[in-house]
Parts: C-alpha cells; sequence; structure tokens
C-alpha cells in the first residue's frame, strides 16, 4: 500500500523535530510518498509537545483542525506521536475519536506498522518506557539545509520541581560518541555547514556513559576532525553548573566554534533556585558567566528566565530583575510560571496570581528590550560572516543570521546584496543600523 501519501506536523522544540525527522527516513524507507500538503495526504502524522499547557492545548487544536480534512477531504487517518501520546496516552485513546492511532516515544520504531494498518482502516496503538525510543537511525533533514540539529543526549536526570520532562521523555542516557561523530559526518555530507548540538541538557553529555562530562572533548574531537570541517558549531541547553574549563577553554581556542552559548539560569535568586531544585545558586551562575566572558569577550550569551515560581516574593523577583540589569544578556527568553500536572511545583504553597505573574513578566521583558537595544547598537560598522536563510521578493532583501543569531529563538539579519544568493550561502555583511531585534546592512565582496 506505498501509493499511500503521508503528511506530518512536528509540534514543539528543535529536539521533537529530530525525532520528527527520523520518523520522516522510516516513512520514506518504506516507499510512502511525503507530502507538505495537508490536503494531498491520506495520512497525517502529529508529533506533538506537552512540555507546557500551551504546548498540550496547541497539539490538541491541531489533531482538531485536522480532522476536517477527515470530514471534508481525503483524510482516512490521523497517527498521533510525541510528548503527548507519552503522557496522555490514555487520556488521548478515550477523549480524541478523531486519532486513528496513538504512539508513545518508544512506540515511533512502529509508524510503518501504524501507516499500514490505518489505511486498512484497522485501530494501531502502541504504548513503552521512554526509554525505548531509539536514539540512531537515518532522517530526512526539516528546513534549511546547511543548518542541522545533532542530538547528543536523550531524556533528563535533573528533576526540577516545575519539569515534567523527565516523567515524559525518560532517564538522562548519552549517545556514543562515536555514533555522534558518525552522524556529524552524514550531515557535513549532505551540506550541513552549521552543527546545533541539542539534548535536554547538553553539558552532562557523558556522565552517564564515561563517569565524567565529555562535552568539551566531543567538541574538539568535532572541530579537529579530518573528515568534516563545520563552519559553526553551536551550543544550546547548557547548564550553568556543567560549565568546566575545560569546555570554556575549546570554545575559546577553536574558531568554528560559535560564540555563543544558550544558559538558562531559570532565576537568581538563591531561595527561589532551591525550590526549583536547580543545581547551583547565584554563585555558580555567576561563576560560569564570568570565565565564558573573561575567555571570549566577544562571546554572546543567551538565557532563560521564569518568573511567578510558587513562593516568589517582591524581594525575589527585585534580585532577578537586578541581577539581568547588572550581568546584561544579549540573549533572553523569559515565561511565567506554569503549574504542569504531576510536577512537584503544581503542589506548592505559595501559587501566585495570573495577574502578578504577567505584570513581572511584562516588565522583565520591558528592561531587557533596553538591554537588547544598546547591544545590537554595537554592530552597525561592523562586517558579519553571515548565514543565508531566505529572500523576501516584497521586500527586495535577504534574510539571515551570524554566529550570534541562533535559528528560531533570536533576531535576524536583513540586508541587500547586488549578487544573486541562495539559501544556504554565506556572505559577509556590513552591518548599517539596527531595527528593533533585528540588524541591517549590505553584502561586500
Amino acid at each position: 500500500m506505498t501509493n499511500i501519501k503521508v503528511g506530518f506536523v512536528s509540534l514543539g522544540c528543535p529536539k521533537n523535530a529530530i525525532d520528527c525527522e527520523r520518523l520522516l527516513a522510516r516513512v520514506h524507507a518504506a516507499g510512502y510518498e511525503i507530502t507538505a500538503e495537508e490536503t494531498e495526504a491520506d495520512v497525517i502524522v502529529v508529533n506533538t509537545c506537552a512540555f507546557i499547557q500551551s504546548a498540550k492545548e496547541e497539539a490538541i487544536e491541531t489533531i482538531l483542525d485536522l480532522n476536517y480534512l477527515k470530514e471534508h477531504h481525503d483524510l482516512k487517518a490521523i497517527i498521533v506521536t510525541g510528548c503527548l501520546a507519552q503522557r496522555y496516552y490514555e487520556e488521548i485513546l478515550a477523549e480524541l475519536p478523531e486519532v486513528d492511532s496513538v504512539l508513545s516515544l518508544g512506540g515511533e520504531s512502529e509508524i510503518v506498522a501504524a501507516i499500514e494498518a490505518v489505511a486498512r482502516g484497522e485501530r494501531y496503538d502502541s504504548h513503552s518506557a521512554p526509554e525505548t525510543l531509539q536514539l540512531e537511525g537515518d532522517r530526512v533533514l526539516i528546513g534549511n539545509e546547511k543548518s542541522a540539529y545533532l542530538k547528543i543526549a536523550e531524556g533528563c536526570d535533573n528533576c526540577c520541581t516545575y519539569c515534567a520532562i523527565p516523567s515524559i521523555r525518560g532517564r538522562f542516557r548519552s549517545r556514543k560518541m562515536e555514533d555522534i561523530l558518525a552522524e556529524a559526518k552524514d550531515l557535513y555530507t549532505l551540506g550541513v555547514r552549521e552543527l546545533i548540538l541539542i539534548a535536554q541538557d547538553t553539558t552532562r553529555y557523558g556522565l552517564d556513559l564515561y563517569g565524567e562530562y565529555k562535552l568539551a572533548e566531543l567538541v574538539e574531537k568535532l572541530c579537529t576532525s579530518t573528515e568534516f570541517r563545520f563552519t559553526w558549531i553551536r551550543l544550546m541547553y547548557c547548564y550553568p553548573d556543567k560549565i568546566t574549563d575545560e569546555l570554556v577553554r575549546v570554545m575559546a581556542t577553536y574558531d568554528c566554534v560559535a560564540k555563543y552559548i544558550d544558559l538558562p539560569i531559570q532565576h537568581a535568586s538563591d531561595s527561589v533556585l532551591s525550590a526549583m531544585n536547580r543545581h547551583g545558586g547565584r554563585a555558580v551562575i555567576e561563576d560560569a558567566i564570568s570565565r565564558l566572558r573573561a575567555a571570549m569577550p566577544d562571546i554572546v550569551i543567551r538565557t532563560t528566565v521564569m518568573v511567578g515560581f510558587p513562593g516568589e516574593t517582591d524581594e525575589d523577583y527585585a534580585v532577578l530583575r537586578d541581577f539581568l540589569a547588572k550581568t546584561r544578556f544579549e540573549r533572553l527568553g523569559a515565561f511565567a510560571f506554569s503549574p504542569e500536572e504531576g510536577t512537584v511545583a503544581a503542589e506548592m504553597e505559595g501559587q501566585i496570581s495570573d495577574e502578578i505573574k504577567q505584570r513581572r513578566l511584562d516588565n522583565l521583558m520591558e528592561a531587557q528590550y533596553t538591554i537588547h537595544i544598546k547591544c545590537n547598537e554595537t554592530y552597525p560598522g561592523k562586517t558579519l560572516p553571515v548565514l543565508v536563510e531566505g529572500y523576501d521578493p516584497v521586500a527586495g532583501c535577504y534574510s539571515g543570521r551570524s554566529q550570534y543569531l541562533a535559528p528560531e529563538v533570536d533576531g535576524c539579519i536583513y540586508f541587500a546584496s547586488e549578487k544573486k544568493l541562495l539559501a544556504g550561502d554565506f556572505v559577509r555583511v556590513k552591518i548599517t543600523e539596527t531595527f528593533d531585534y533585528d540588524l541591517l546592512g549590505e553584502a561586500v565582496e
């Protein structure tokens, strides 16, 4: 039944997107036609997220929207997999009759069998422990072919009190270094030039397999390989308490390592950090930032913080606000605490009203906007290597990113070029001015 057309919808984070790319590869290898047009699909696979309430709502709304295609077009079946399927397997079976197959994370290896079954009008469901999710296998890359994520580990052992990830994704488990290097080689052969290393906790890499942190060694091997040479290697989801001196040395030594790091701190008040079960307090955070900036004065640090955690007092919030004003992170994402079902924090005393959460969040982001604008004002006059990502015919300009901008979460560089460029090209761009979170410039020879 390989004449069935299969569509995919991927929700959530880049780690989830990699799982979707592996699903795509399995379906493609089985001989099924993959279509990007939902109205053409016979079967649609929805790879879901369930990290916070809004992600769960988005997943359910997507499923209900797709059911319209079953009623008014030729869609025969909807298959749901990913985090929502893992966390709410029984609930989906009981409450979403629109879904024809539910595959938990461990059941993703059964995607072809599920497609074959639903295409025949049969039910197919599978649920297993998240640790059975296969971490190896081919991928069909989604998006810019010059930039790709590489997942080096799965699961999480940190057990932050607000987070459901350990219960969804299972215990932390590193991939073997040789398997990661082999995948990196494959990606390079496909034309990838920006490699973005990710995990739930990237800096924990290797501890379970080798008894010590091995991220620095992995990055150094990626930099010194004779089989590939990436333009940029970017580190995301790094934790302050695991920023070793060796990792700082490797980042500073090799030009191919982007002078950029994603370092989520969540808060700066020691009492809140302790209640969150974050490893290391404010002193550890300050030490990691100090060592990174001392070794790489031009480094851009992105962080994520949370406001409105249960018990967060006005004084705690002031500590966070003042810390951000002092530290001046070049990139920052902030969100309000969401009481997630099954987490310790959801049952804590001292829950804070949505009104206070929103007010604190708005004040924080307003202050950060000023910091970001001042950081951007240092760029006009500089010339930066830029990875071209697209062209806007209406605006008549190209868009792209420098090593100081991560995909999806940061701004863009918009620039004019007399020479025709293609997505994936690298070009030198002289920055001429700023516009909110973005930079404007002109390509130079």
